[in-house]
């Protein structure tokens, strides 16, 4: 699982032929999401508010390297990495 980002202690990784929805996996110390790149939103898991809220912003701000990677990885292409959030 390729890590594309990393901010605040957060680690921002996609899966080569995931399922759908697209989305990645936030990590954060021991908690994890899986965020739905299109929504915004966590379909599954669980990060500290403060976390989430960083994770969401970034999402908003980098929906389409998101979505690029996302159907990188589709193709088991490796994804590029997003700049984080600063």
């Amino acid at each position: 699982m390729p890590q594309i980002s990393e901010f605040f202690g957060i680690s921002i990784y996609m899966y080569y032929e995931d399922h759908n929805p697209p989305h990645f996996h936030a990590i954060c110390g021991e908690y994890k999401a899986l965020i739905d790149i299109s929504e915004g939103a966590v379909f599954r898991g669980f990060l500290p508010t403060k976390q989430m809220k960083l994770v969401l912003a970034w999402c908003e701000i980098h929906r389409e390297e998101l979505m690029y990677n996302w159907n990188l990885c589709e193709q088991a292409g490796k994804p590029l990495v997003i700049e984080p959030l600063r």
